[in-house]
């Protein structure tokens, strides 16, 4: 194969490769327009790498940290199987997010999809979702808050398994005792976003 025959071949590949990615945003397009589509997930920048996120006809329902695995399993298990990646959906929550680890956003405003949560989980991320920017709570205080003052384990299982970190900032709860807690998505993210609002507690 000579030279030119080669680059025309790769100039082919190069442009049935746009093409279809273009057919498929545009099905992608079509099927979320015409209803069938129940979740519609998008990948979202991020100072961590590209996070997933998820929105149903209700709101965000998820967001996933880089290395979290079988998300997309997930929200078809639990929520429906009409999973579809179409990013456009996402467009005001990447936004959002976008302002925010830029420093020019303090406050989500965005619908909440609460499905994949339920019972105190949910009134702990309810709770939690208040917690105003560059401030923290205890987990007995978000216990407290949730109705169970004295459910502090309780409630820090519930935000460990806190689907829509960042939006639901989880990352501003802490230790009684003055120490960050955990956090699922890795306390280096965790000391990031709380040095980000100006909130990382000093370390005695």
């Amino acid at each position: 194969m000579s030279d030119i025959e080669g680059e025309l071949r790769a100039g082919r590949r190069a442009r049935y490769a746009v093409e279809a990615g273009r057919a498929a945003a545009a099905a992608a397009e079509r099927a979320s327009s015409e209803g069938l589509v129940d979740v519609a997930y998008g990948e979202v920048d991020s100072p961590f790498g590209p996070m997933i996120a998820a929105v149903t006809r209700r709101g965000l329902v998820r967001i996933a940290y880089p290395d979290e695995v079988d998300v997309l399993d997930e929200l078809a298990e639990r929520i429906s199987p009409r999973v579809l990646e179409a990013p456009a959906r996402l467009d005001d929550a990447a936004r959002q997010l976008e302002e925010y680890f830029a420093g020019r956003r303090q406050e989500f405003r965005v619908p909440i999809d609460w499905s994949l949560v339920r019972g105190f989980p949910r009134r702990v991320l309810g709770a939690t979702r208040r917690i105003p920017y560059g401030r923290v709570r205890t987990y007995a205080d978000v216990a407290a808050r949730a109705g169970s003052p004295r459910a502090w384990r309780a409630a820090g299982n519930a935000l460990a398994s806190n689907p829509i970190p960042i939006v639901v900032p989880c990352h501003r709860v802490v230790a009684s005792g003055g120490g960050l807690g955990g956090y699922t998505g890795g306390l280096h993210r965790k000391e990031f976003l709380l040095g980000l609002e100006g909130a990382l507690p000093e370390m005695g």
